[in-house]
C-alpha cells in the first residue's frame, strides 16, 4: 500500500487552499508543520464522506486545517467540499477561527434540510508563538503526542464552557456556540485528527477498536522518526481489521511540529498574494 510519505511534500503558499474529498496520500509543509494526509473513500468510490482541507494565510505565519465526516457519498459531498473551499476562501487571514466555524455551521444548516449533518474538527496553528487552537463539531477527539514524555493523550475539551448546548455537529442548529481549546506545542509533538472510521474499526471478532484502542494502538508505534508514523499506523489499523477494508470512509491527518520560523513570502508570491485579495487570482 503507497504510504503518505511516498510523495514529495507539497510546500503550501501563501493564501493557498488544498484539499477536497478524494482518496490521498501527501504530505504538505507550512512554516512549524510537516502534515501527513490519509483519506480512504468507502468502497474505492471517487468521492466520499470525509473533506480535508489544508490553508496557509497570514503572511504564511497561520496554518488552517479542516476534517469533516459529512452524512452522504457521491455528488452532494462534492458539492459541499466546494462550499467548504469557498468558506475557507473568505475566512482564509482570519486569526480568530470562531467566525469560520460558525459559518461552516450555517452552511451545514442548509443541507440539514435535506437530513444532512457533519462532525468537523478545526484546527489553527500559529507559527508566532506555536499555539495550535482546536475546534470541535461532535467529532472524534483528537490525540497529542508530547515529544518530551513520549505519551500519546486525549485531548479534552475544556470545563469552563458557560453554553448549555454547543460543540454539536454541523447543521444541527443554526446557532452554535463552539468552544476553543488552545494549547502550545512543542518540538516535536505530533497531533492527530481522524474520523470516525479509525475508532469504529473492527476486529475479525468483531470487536471495536474505540477511543482508547486506538490510543493504545498509535502508542505502540515507533515514533522516532516522524515520517514513518502515517505509514505505520495505516499498517496497524489494516493488521486489526484482519486485512479486511475499513467499513466507511477513513481518514487521518497528522501533523509533526517541526517549529521551523515563519519566512517572509518572495516578490513573486506578494504579486500572487494581491491578485488572489483583489480577486483576480483564484485561491
Amino acid at each position: 500500500m503507497t504510504t503518505p510519505q511516498a510523495n514529495p511534500a507539497r510546500t503550501l503558499q501563501c493564501m493557498e487552499i488544498w484539499g477536497g474529498s478524494r482518496a490521498v496520500e501527501r504530505s504538505i509543509s507550512t512554516p512549524g508543520l510537516d502534515v501527513w494526509v490519509h483519506s480512504r473513500p468507502h468502497e474505492q468510490a471517487t468521492h466520499g464522506g470525509d473533506v480535508y482541507y489544508a490553508s496557509l494565510c497570514g503572511g504564511g505565519s497561520i496554518t488552517r486545517l479542516i476534517l469533516a465526516d459529512i452524512s452522504g457519498h457521491g455528488a452532494s459531498v462534492a458539492e459541499l467540499a466546494h462550499s467548504l473551499r469557498g468558506l475557507m476562501r473568505r475566512n482564509i487571514n482570519r486569526r480568530n477561527q470562531t467566525r469560520l466555524v460558525q459559518a461552516l455551521n450555517r452552511e451545514f444548516g442548509e443541507l440539514a434540510k435535506m437530513n444532512r449533518f457533519a462532525t468537523a474538527v478545526v484546527a489553527t496553528y500559529l507559527t508566532d508563538d506555536d499555539t495550535l487552537t482546536v475546534s470541535n463539531a461532535g467529532h472524534p477527539r483528537p490525540l497529542w503526542r508530547r515529544a518530551a514524555t513520549g505519551v500519546w493523550s486525549v485531548l479534552t475539551p475544556d470545563d469552563d464552557s458557560s453554553a448549555a448546548l454547543s460543540d454539536l455537529p454541523l447543521g444541527i442548529a443554526a446557532e452554535m456556540a463552539y468552544a476553543r481549546h488552545e494549547i502550545v506545542l512543542e518540538p516535536g509533538d505530533l497531533f492527530l485528527l481522524y474520523t470516525d472510521a479509525l475508532t469504529e474499526a473492527e476486529s475479525p471478532e468483531g470487536v471495536q477498536l474505540g477511543e482508547q484502542g486506538l490510543l493504545a494502538l498509535v502508542g505502540a508505534l515507533d515514533a522516532t522518526d516522524p515520517t514513518t508514523v502515517p505509514g505505520a499506523l495505516v499498517a496497524a489499523l489494516d493488521a486489526f481489521r484482519g486485512g479486511r477494508a475499513a467499513d466507511d470512509d477513513a481518514t487521518f491527518i497528522l501533523m509533526h511540529h517541526n517549529a521551523a520560523p515563519s519566512r517572509r513570502p518572495g516578490f513573486r508570491e506578494n504579486l500572487t498574494i494581491y491578485a488572489k485579495m483583489l480577486g483576480l487570482k483564484s485561491v
